[in-house]
């Protein structure tokens, strides 16, 4: 079922980000899910807004179509992006930004702390951080450790990573760790924030697309009716979710 043009291709090529990018165009199921998670993410930028927001991670997606004025970036040169950076350095002046997002990054940050100390320092009071994000519940952790090439690990004690490529390095299970095993020892190191809101999403969706690296399960057709399906399962989500969308806010003097 892995989709032939990913085939033995090298994750952290930047070929590799830009193929993803014409994937997800073209797989139409898949492209819907990514639709909608850009939605949650632009509508939880919806109010408070004043100033720019940079997308870290921005390589395979399309933000720009509902964030218009959106910076995007990525960390190696590929194409139709606005700036080529590195999370853990941002290029942007004290209090400058009112808000950065990213979609499936945060759990490939090596020094999660790095990140999150620049961009205490870079987005103004009353700014967020926004990012849909693996999560960690019984379901997840079978897809994740059985089902999807990126390592997993609840149980790692730490926020760092060991070393790799920026696409292969990776936790899937980080966000879940900072932002909810560890919720008191981010709210210690950064007071400056507060977790706003972790919402858990897509039990199913993302898997039945096929992702980047399978051929869909299903066709675009059924999209709305999976969606709909994993509405009814909103009260079990703690079982089931397999991604969160977890916003954070910039504290006001």
């Amino acid at each position: 079922m892995s989709h032939p043009l990913t085939r033995g291709l090298d994750l952290d090529s930047p070929q590799t980000t830009s193929l993803r990018r014409r994937l997800i165009q073209q797989k139409s199921f898949l492209r819907q899910f990514y639709q909608d998670c850009y939605r949650l993410v632009a509508n939880s930028l919806a109010t408070g807004i004043d100033g720019p927001v940079l997308e870290l991670g921005s390589g395979g997606g399309f933000i720009k179509e509902h964030l218009t004025d959106c910076i995007t970036s990525e960390i190696q040169q590929v194409p139709a992006v606005d700036i080529i950076l590195n999370g853990q350095q941002l290029p942007f002046g004290d209090h400058t930004l009112s808000g950065t997002v990213m979609l499936d990054v945060f759990h490939h940050v090596p020094r999660a702390k790095s990140l999150l100390r620049e961009a205490t320092r870079c987005i103004k009071p009353g700014g967020k951080m926004v990012m849909f994000e693996p999560w960690n519940t019984r379901w997840s952790r079978f897809v994740y450790r059985n089902l999807h090439h990126e390592p997993f690990d609840p149980d790692c004690p730490q926020w760092e990573l060991p070393k790799g490529g920026p696409m292969s390095m990776a936790n899937s299970a980080l966000p879940w760790i900072v932002f909810e095993r560890d919720r008191r020892r981010f709210e210690t190191l950064f007071p400056e924030w507060r977790i706003e809101k972790i919402q858990l999403q897509a039990p199913f969706r993302y898997l039945l697309s096929g992702g980047v690296a399978y051929r869909s399960f299903l066709p675009g057709g059924w999209y709305g009716v999976c969606k709909r399906f994993e509405g009814l399962l909103q009260p079990w989500l703690r079982h089931w979710a397999m991604f969160a969308l977890v916003v954070l806010k910039r504290k006001t003097p």
